[in-house]
């Protein structure tokens, strides 16, 4: 793969692969049991502007590619998947509806400090009741003189107690014409404004040190120009972002993944078992050649993917075909490399418990597996 690579992907690739090994792997064990990774990594990924990666350098971003910025995302999650979240989401989604919504007022506002990484973003969709159908949500925005006064609860939001500012999806229009998924808007939603209250950490299985909880707007006051396009035109705004969001998550999967094959490599180099190492036998070694093989198509896949976004072709359901492929793969690879572990795989001194459990999300958020699968076969079908 490497030599395919241009000059400024293998240097971006070497930049975030040194900063994952020295500021993040050491760490990930230490803060999945604090349930709190040090903020201070993500001032220091955005000194080196991995917060920008794809704002464009008018903005102060690097101005990177899809495929560029998937490459860095694989290393950061090889590292620590749970700082990876927090740059996937920042990057892939709030940043992505301002470049495509925002007004230039907002996005001279806003875009310049979060590319620079001194403001993290947030993106809040989902809700206790409206998972897989998102457009069921209930959280609303009434007018009140010249702006907006918001009410409602959001579920899962990554970055929640932790953003500067979240882009949010509530109801603007729950009668007449514009009701269901037309009446629902895009609005940027400062987290140091009165009405906004974070709820408890959530308490997940695994990606522990990320930043997840429940938000609720409380006569949250907005003015008028918080909001992001057109009224009632939100949802439709958040389902194109969730095509980079997607492609984020696959590659997060190929990084939680690689991680994992590389562990239990080295592991069954040095295990010793009836007086050899387990690397001799061909029932390890077919498992780690079915796991490098899995890993490689998921990346390929994930790429292809990103050309295609690039090129300004199609690609939503080609996101989700890379999303759908490398979260499977990635459950499988880190369960192999538990396998390859034996009982010390079962062991939380030992690395690959903790990429399974990061690896097990993969396939629900940003959509799940299931719903990858008709977004593909809707695109078979109507083609």
């Amino acid at each position: 793969m490497s030599s395919q690579l241009s000059v400024e992907q293998e240097q971006i690739r070497d930049l975030a692969r040194q900063f994952a090994a020295e500021h993040l792997a050491p760490h990930a064990a230490e803060w999945d049991r604090a349930h709190a990774f040090d903020r201070a990594v993500l001032r220091q990924m955005g000194e080196l502007g991995f917060f920008g990666m794809l704002i464009p350098e008018a903005f102060e971003g690097l101005g990177l590619d899809t495929v560029t910025y998937l490459i860095a995302l694989e290393e950061i999650a090889a590292g620590d998947a749970s700082v990876a979240i927090s740059l996937s989401v920042h990057n892939s989604l709030p940043t992505q509806m301002l470049l495509r919504h925002g007004t230039p007022a907002q996005q001279e506002r806003w875009l310049r400090p979060m590319a620079r990484g001194e403001m993290l973003g947030a993106f809040a969709l989902s809700e206790a009741d409206a998972g897989s159908d998102a457009a069921s949500l209930r959280a609303e925005a009434r007018r009140e003189g010249d702006g907006w006064v918001l009410n409602g609860a959001k579920a899962w939001v990554t970055n929640g107690s932790e953003a500067d500012v979240v882009l949010a999806m509530v109801r603007t229009d729950r009668e007449g014409e514009r009701k269901g998924a037309r009446g629902i808007s895009a609005f940027l939603v400062p987290t140091d404004a009165p009405g906004y209250v974070p709820g408890k950490a959530e308490d997940k299985m695994g990606l522990r040190a990320s930043d997840t909880c429940t938000v609720f707007f409380q006569d949250l006051r907005l003015p008028a120009d918080h909001l992001v396009g057109e009224a009632g035109s939100g949802f439709v705004y958040a389902l194109a972002a969730l095509e980079g969001g997607r492609l984020g998550v696959a590659a997060q999967g190929c990084g939680i993944a690689r991680a994992a094959l590389e562990h239990a490599t080295a592991y069954a180099k040095q295990r010793q078992q009836f007086g050899a190492p387990i690397a001799g036998q061909q029932a390890i070694q077919f498992k780690l050649a079915d796991m490098a093989t899995q890993l490689a198509a998921a990346r390929a896949l994930l790429h292809e993917a990103a050309r295609r976004k690039d090129a300004g072709e199609p690609a939503g359901a080609w996101a989700s075909r890379a999303k759908l492929f490398a979260s499977e793969m990635a459950m499988k690879v880190t369960t192999e490399a538990v396998q390859i572990y034996g009982g010390y795989g079962y062991m939380r001194e030992y690395p690959v418990e903790r990429l399974m459990r990061d690896a097990k999300v993969l396939s629900i958020y940003e959509g799940t597996s299931e719903i990858q699968r008709v977004v593909i076969a809707r695109d078979l079908l109507t083609a």
